[in-house]
């Protein structure tokens, strides 16, 4: 079983980046699958982008693509989610997730672990 902690989450200024980190501890990160996800107040939780185990294949939300770039270092059991141009909407708590059956795709019951998450918000 592998725990996740998310970090970096904070209050920026619309038009400013962030950089989100997961790690993992418990078992190597290089076993799953990961993903990211965030859940505005009153919203349901929505996919962002998801990463394969080796990093070679991603796959992103329409709504976030070419904002947010997830990526990996397994050498360092982190996951890290960078975003670019924030907008109030981004406005959200932001979690990862973790696939052991190697799925990095939108659909939330795909995944098997989850962090905490951490908190966004972006001010207009």
């Amino acid at each position: 079983q592998v725990q996740l902690v998310e970090s970096g989450g904070g209050l920026v200024q619309a038009g400013g980046s962030l950089r989100l980190s997961c790690a993992a501890s418990g078992r190597t990160l290089s076993s799953y699958a990961m993903g990211w996800f965030r859940q505005a107040p009153g919203k349901e939780r929505e996919f962002a982008a998801g990463i394969s185990w080796s990093g070679d294949a991603t796959y992103y939300a329409v709504s976030v693509k070419g904002r947010f770039t997830i990526s990996r270092d397994n050498a360092k059991n982190t996951v890290y989610l960078d975003i670019n141009s924030l907008k109030p909407e981004d406005t959200a708590v932001y979690y990862c997730a973790a696939s052991a059956g190697q799925f990095y795709g939108s659909h939330p019951y795909g995944y098997n672990y989850w962090g905490q998450g951490t908190q966004v918000t972006v001010s207009s």
